[in-house]
Parts: C-alpha cells; structure tokens; sequence
C-alpha cells in the first residue's frame, strides 16, 4: 500500500470549517468535507459553494443527502452501522430547528482527522465500538505538464479496513446518492428551502440505472425530463471496482468474499421512513433489497459492497464518483447590460473541453480506472517532491493547496481547448468575468504547471481580443465573435502584463512556433501605447495618458505602478524581437 504525503492535519472544530475539492481541471469540483461528507456539489458547470443536494421536504427522506455508510459484522454476531463520517460540532445545532446538516439523525464516528497534500486527502475515523481501523483516501489526479490527464470529471473515494483483531469481521460500504441531474446548480440559489432541500421542478424524469460492464458495478444517474441543450443536461455515476462485472443486476457475487446489492429507488414511506427502511434493511445484514417507488423517493439510489476483512489483515473498498455535463454556457450576461439585445445572444453554449474525451459518466470512470495505478503514482511524486523543497510548511501550504483553484468552477475549458477564467467566484456565481488580463497578472500556477492552458489564454489575447490598432479587451467576451462589436477599455497594467506573460510562456515552453504565432499581436499592443493621446504618446518610455488599471479608476500622469508594468513590457518585447530578428521593432 503506497503510502500518502500529509503536509497539515486538521482535528475537532477545523474539520467543520475546511474542505478539500475533488475533479478536473475545467471540470468542477465536489468537495470533500472536514468530517468525511461531500458537499459543494459544483459538477453542473456553476459555482455551487455550499450546495449539497439533500431532499429537503420530500416525504419519507426529510433532508437525506449523499452519504456513505458502513456495517460490520463479528463473529458471534455483534453488529454495527454507522455513517462515515465523523462526529458533527454541536454548535451547528440550532435551538429552534435543531441541525439542519444533511443526514444529521443517522450515528457517526466519534472522532476524525483529516490529513492534507492536496490533492491527497486522507480521513482517519476513530470509534472503539467499531471493531476495524477506518479510514478514506480521496483524489483527483494531478499531473503537471499534463493538463488532459489531470481533467478527468471525477473523484476517486477508497475506503480503507483494517482489522487488527483476531477474528474475521464481515464488513460492507454502502454509497446512497440522490439523483441531481437536470437540476442545475444555479437553481439552488432561488429554490433554497429552509431545510436546507432544494425544488426538484427540474429534475422531473430521473432515472437510476444499474450498470455492469468494463470492470466497474454501479448506478449511472440521468434525468429525461430535461432537454439534451439544457445547460443542466447530463448524468453521473456512482460505481466501484471491488469485483468484475457478471452481468447480474440486484446482487452481484465475484466468487471472490465480495458482494454488491443495489436499491435504483428508496420506499416511498413518509414521515422519515424512507430513510428508516433504507436503515433498518442495510444494517440488518449490509446488503440491500430492492424497493419500488414513484415521485420523490425515486431519486435515492444506493450501492453496498460487502467483503469479508480477514483477522490481521486490511482491505480497500475503491468507489468513482464521475460525471458528464456538456452544456456550459458563457458567461451570465446579466452584469454587463451596454450591449443592449445582444447580451441575450451572449448566454450561449460554448461546451467543455473534458467531454471531447468522454462519452458520458460512466465512460469518464473506466478510463480512469484503467489508468489509475500509473496517475496516482505520478500524482504522489510531485507531492513528495514538492513537499521536499527548502521552504518553511507555510509557504508550501499556500502554494500546494491553492493549486485547487484551477480546478473549481473559479476556471474552466471551452470544448474548443481555450481555457478562461472568473476574477473568483460568489457561492452561486461567478464574479468579474473575461478572463481579467490585471487580475490574471497575479497568477502564476498555471504556467508553471500547465504551460499548455497558459499559452492558450495567450492566443485569446493577442489572436481574438487585440484590435488592428493593438487595443486590447482586458475581457474576453464569449462567444468570441463578440469582441468584434464593443471597444471596451484597455487596462494599461493587464495590457502590458499580457506582453510579458506571452514573453514567460515562449521561454517556458521554448516553442518559437508560439511566438511566431502571436508576434505580430505582441508587437501592435505594445505599439498601442504610443497612438495619438496615448499611454505614451511622446515615446519616451513614460507613461503619461488616462490609463484604466486593476484599482478599478484612471491614473493620470505617471505612476510608479503603471511604469514598472510598461518597461516591463518593453524589456520582455527587446528580447522577443532580438530573438525573431525583427531589427526595424
């Protein structure tokens, strides 16, 4: 078993506070809570911070949400079952309606403590009544220099059981989720309930289906109530590798001490008693029985694998979590109104990168599963090796862990390849749009790490938003045939960062193809500063003219922040031409 690089661990009341997101670049992200539970459901090309899909007022579940569970089982029968997570902080109880934590009647570890090398996360679980070491490892691959195998939508969940007894102990993990496809994240906004439920308007037609085949079991979760060009189209599977595929449906056994059962749909009981009969079925035994049901409880689906833990040894229970949600859309249009009608033409579909590799949900999961062994390896080499660098643990904390930015909704790949990115994001939006060439000057994780998506931000700038006259969009307006129909604002600071970001990405990549490529846009923003009444006007390397910056106001006259961006440019545009041999520039 390889052993995961920890660089900051978190106990009691942290765990209530911190939260560790699983996917893709460009793909979104569900989080890993503190206690072991997922929330910020962001998958549905929205930021989502704080959604976690729960039932809300649905009769029979009141406010069920995802959630694992696990059973044992001794040898004289003792049993056990209990949720995997740890204890909640007594202070999210609230005196008038007690907690409104998803899940919050069902028993939980007593304690816990979340390990961090983002983006390994490691949750050990502490119970004396539960006769096996508990413990979860969660991640996502994260691959420098490779920005495809580090986008796969999905999440990798292994639960680990050890038995230090001296007695076998019959084991089983059930995952129950709820089915969201075709309720798009945005609508948690609006339709927020006061028990924490969302309305399930959207999600009318959602069907849970049992899914055998390429060496994972599982339930692949889809909607056809809504249609194929809603943004909140799609589906997401919930499956496991833990035995090979027969082809079976109900209860599958390998032959090899592992069972899986499924239920595609909970009773439909009311009062609670959906959840009470999923409960008192899985911990009777740690398997399931299937159950009918129409409306509401229809949209609950679980799985449970059962193993056997032999005395003295451990076993690894491995669950995907992958998704597949085509539609993204551009831009919201609603902040920026100086188009007039066309900021209606504006909220379009402009796809996502990821799913010109993946067919649905459940491909996304076999052909990670297939490659598995060798991106978790190469994962946990840059964490080692990173985390053996001469810096003091606060720094590398700040460095490592806000790598996940690029792969919430704070970021993201058109289906053409070019990658974008907010200013940051509200809890149900994003803030700033276009890319911000000031604010992006700020950023340098991205071409360190993955050149490839910075070097198309590049081409954005210079190949789609610089005018013929070198003004250039500080944002990026998509569709991109919309940077044609408004001049906009130069920003003087995000202009000539630009210059000498195209200048970093040439010298990190070393491709003089990518220079030529741009060079003749480099060369016009920079030019750009020397028109009539402009930046420079009079040429003598001194910014003098109005120029709009990331203060959000105009500096007029010269500035010690402005001029340090500028002779930057100029520096970063000598060498470039020198290179190219361009004398006359």
């Amino acid at each position: 078993m390889t052993e995961w690089p920890v660089l900051k661990s978190y106990e009691g009341k942290q765990l209530r506070r911190i939260a560790l997101p699983l996917g893709g670049v460009g793909t979104g992200t569900v989080s890993l809570g503190g206690r072991g539970n997922l929330q910020d459901w962001a998958i549905m090309n929205t930021p989502a911070v704080g959604y976690t899909p729960t039932s809300g007022k649905i009769p029979g579940l009141r406010n069920t949400g995802p959630f694992f569970a696990l059973y044992t089982e001794k040898q004289n029968g003792d049993r056990a079952c209990i949720l995997l997570e740890s204890a909640l902080d007594p202070e999210v109880f609230e005196a008038s309606e007690g907690s409104r934590e998803p899940n919050h009647g069902l028993p939980r570890f007593r304690a816990g403590r979340f390990d961090a090398a983002y983006p390994a996360a490691q949750i050990h679980f502490f119970d004396d009544s539960i006769p096996l070491k508990v413990s979860l490892k969660a991640f996502n691959p994260l691959i420098p220099g490779d920005a495809d195998k580090s986008g796969y939508p999905a999440a990798v969940l292994t639960y680990v059981l050890k038995n230090d007894g001296d007695e076998d102990v019959n084991a089983s993990i059930c995952s129950t989720m709820l089915n969201i496809a075709g309720q798009d994240g945005r609508e948690f906004v609006s339709d927020w309930r006061w028990d924490g439920g969302i309305d399930f308007r959207g999600n009318r037609g959602a069907v849970n289906e049992i899914v055998e085949k390429d060496g994972l079991c599982g339930i692949r979760m889809s909607c056809s109530g809504r249609a194929r060009r809603s943004a909140a189209w799609g589906d997401f599977s919930i499956s496991t590798d833990a035995v090979d595929a027969t082809g079976a449906t109900g209860a599958i056994d390998s032959g090899d001490d592992a069972e899986i059962s499924f239920r595609t749909s909970w009773a439909q009981k009311s009062w609670g008693d959906s959840l009470l009969d999923f409960w008192d079925d899985f911990s009777e035994d740690g398997r399931l029985s299937p159950r009918s049901s129409r409306n509401g409880t229809g949209r609950m689906a679980s799985m449970a694998v059962k193993q056997t833990i032999p005395a003295g040894e451990s076993r690894e229970i491995r669950f995907y979590l992958s998704w597949y949600f085509p539609n993204r859309e551009t831009w919201h249009p609603l902040s920026y109104k100086s188009f007039g009608r066309l900021r209606y033409l504006w909220h379009g579909r402009i796809g996502n990168y990821y799913c010109r590799s993946f067919s649905n949900s459940w491909d996304a999961a076999v052909k990670l599963k297939e490659e598995l062994p060798r991106l978790e390896q190469m994962s946990l080499r840059f964490v080692d090796s990173f985390l053996k660098a001469d810096l003091p643990d606060a720094v590398k904390e700040a460095a490592l862990f806000n790598i996940s930015t690029l792969r919430t909704q704070t970021c993201f790949r058109s289906r053409s390849g070019y990658f974008y990115g907010w200013e940051g994001i509200h809890d149900g939006a994003g803030s700033c749009m276009g890319s911000c060439t000031h604010v992006w000057n700020y950023e340098q994780t991205t071409p360190f790490l993955f050149g490839e998506l910075a070097r198309s931000m590049r081409e954005v700038e210079f190949l789609h938003s610089t005018r013929r006259n070198g003004h250039m969009r500080f944002r990026t307006h998509l569709p991109m045939w919309l940077n044609r129909l408004n001049r906009g604002v130069a920003a003087a600071d995000g202009q000539m960062g630009t210059i000498m970001k195209a200048y970093r990405e040439w010298q990190l990549c070393g491709d003089d193809s990518f220079l030529i490529k741009i060079w003749p846009a480099v060369k016009r923003a920079l030019a750009f500063c020397w028109l009539p009444g402009g930046w420079d006007a009079d040429r003598d390397g001194v910014m003098e003219g109005c120029q709009h910056n990331t203060m959000d106001v105009e500096y007029y006259g010269p500035t010690p922040q402005m001029q340090g961006w500028y002779l930057g440019a100029l520096r970063a545009a000598e060498e470039m031409a020198g290179y190219l041999e361009d004398r006359s520039f």
